[in-house]
């Protein structure tokens, strides 16, 4: 088979079987300016961007991508040297698959090299969009009282930055940017956060507004005031590529693309519509625009995202490796099954259009994509960004409201087990986390403390003085230490499903 690199040149000759970009890309002008050009924001953002372009529209609303950190130096030459094209490759259930060269990006910049091409960017009125994909713990606010931290290392130098010295972090970018727009006369971006996070535009606005407050008080409170900051629910699963993507790619499709991406079929973006600056009509391929997109936030990150950690430290301390094999664990499948139906679900809002007992069933089957592949290991990092985001407010609201929590207890539990570096067979766990020696060190005090990893109450507040949860963690945790896993959450799933049983025989009188 012959086999093409991937660039604007070569487009004609790709196998038939791939779609490719119908428009000129040299008419797509930057509109839109994106901090964390990763796998995801490639299998979604700019997705739907490209659809719209291939319907002939929102030409002026191409993605200029801004890469941040030392990794994303790797992804800037790759994207240079394919002007910017990518292969995205959908991977379904029954094996079927589809490709597609993405064309919406049509620059990505590497911020560190290049800062003052970046301020051109986001300076030029022409941009009136910045997203963001900067993960959980990118806004740098605490995930317990939500206050900005300006002592974070790269943080507290942007503050201190000198007339002419470049900044270092999106905060650093995104606030000078605005401010030398107000200084010309023109008109702010609209900041749009595309990351896990419960009302994610109401913490980018607290996040960039108490850094530019720091800087000057007025400009912070401009920020607040005057940029809009939508809020948005992402979803569809994107693991990280791997050399045998790339293989895949190169031996069944002829294409030499350095960095695809793989996805499942599943997607759906759901977007507050609030964007004075203009927009482009995303809801003409499929984005749903509304007022309110707390009860859709809510739901994903309930159910979906707590849902990947409910299976990750389990599945990972059961010997599994990929998300799909603990998906298709009777036992790990039941525990996740429980803990959305009887954990999550209570503490949602109803959500419009969504029956919820499908979506739960829909996700069971999502996780078990056997040709998605996703990693245990990619849900288990960086973990204390997630569980605070994810999983406590399920835990805080159910101990409040008088319901179910012990699943949710034993999800921490399992993260707690998972934290102390050595799995059941005595084999090393690479922990990766940014808090990770401070993690690994509670963890290992834990056989003397069982709530000594609880008890960080940066992490999880009050939750280790609460009775109730403590009692039903440090049963959970001995019992992971005596028994293993796998026997743990057996047991659990069986004394639960009894107690459903006696509660449903009491009500109804039998």
């Amino acid at each position: 088979m012959k086999i093409t690199h991937l660039d604007s040149g070569s487009l004609a000759g790709v196998d038939e079987r791939v779609a490719t970009p119908t428009y000129d890309r040299t008419q797509v002008a930057t509109g839109i300016a994106h901090f964390g050009v990763g796998g995801f924001h490639r299998s979604h953002q700019a997705m739907y961007l490209d659809r719209l372009l291939d319907k002939g529209e929102a030409f002026d609303w191409g993605i200029c991508g801004i890469g941040l950190m030392p990794s994303d130096q790797v992804m800037s030459d790759v994207l240079s040297r394919q002007d910017n094209l990518y292969t995205l490759l959908t991977r379904a259930t029954d094996g079927q698959r589809e490709a597609r060269v993405i064309g919406s990006i049509v620059r990505h910049l590497y911020a560190p090299g290049q800062p003052d091409d970046v301020l051109d960017v986001l300076v030029d009125e022409r941009t009136r969009i910045v997203s963001l994909t900067i993960t959980e713990g990118g806004y740098n606010l605490d995930p317990v009282t939500g206050r900005f931290d300006p002592t974070a290392p790269d943080v507290a130098r942007d503050l201190r930055r000198e007339p002419g010295e470049a900044p270092r972090t999106v905060f650093g970018y995104v606030i000078e940017a605005l401010r030398r727009r107000w200084d010309a006369g023109r008109a702010p971006f609209t900041i749009m956060s595309c990351d896990n996070i419960q009302s994610n535009g109401g913490i980018a606005r607290a996040a960039f507004s108490a850094f530019a407050s720091l800087v000057d008080a007025e400009l912070g409170e401009r920020v607040r005031t005057e940029v809009a900051f939508p809020s948005s629910m992402v979803d569809r699963i994107t693991p990280i590529t791997t050399p045998a993507d790339i293989a895949e790619l190169t031996e069944d499709y002829g294409i030499d693309d350095a960095w695809p991406v793989v996805c499942e079929p599943y997607t759906q973006w759901v977007l507050e519509d609030a964007f004075p600056a203009g927009r482009p009509p995303w809801e003409t391929v499929g984005v749903q625009l509304t007022d309110d997109v707390e009860p859709y936030e809510l739901m994903k990150l309930r159910l979906l995202n707590a849902g990947h950690q409910a299976i990750a430290y389990a599945g990972h301390l059961a010997g599994h490796t990929y998300v799909h094999e603990a998906a298709r664990d009777t036992q790990l499948a039941e525990f996740l099954l429980g803990y959305m139906t009887h954990e999550a679900v209570p503490t949602l809002k109803p959500v419009p259009g969504i029956d919820l007992d499908v979506y739960i069933h829909s996700l069971i089957e999502r996780f078990a994509n056997p040709f998605i592949r996703d990693t245990i290991a990619r849900l288990c990092a960086f973990t204390s960004d997630r569980i605070p985001k994810f999983l406590l407010p399920v835990i805080n609201k159910n101990l409040a409201d008088g319901g179910e929590f012990a699943r949710s207890a034993a999800v921490v539990a399992c993260w707690a087990r998972y934290a102390e570096g050595v799995d059941e067979s005595g084999a090393p766990i690479e922990v990766q986390d940014a808090l990770r020696d401070e993690l690994v060190a509670r963890a290992r005090q834990q056989y003397e403390n069982p709530l000594a990893f609880i008890e960080n109450e940066s992490l999880f507040g009050a939750l280790a003085r609460n009775p109730e949860f403590a009692d039903r963690y440090r049963s959970t945790l001995a019992s992971l230490h005596l028994l293993g896993t796998r026997r743990t959450i057996q047991n659990l799933n069986s004394s639960l499903a009894e107690d459903q049983a006696q509660r449903l025989g009491t009500r109804f009188g039998s």
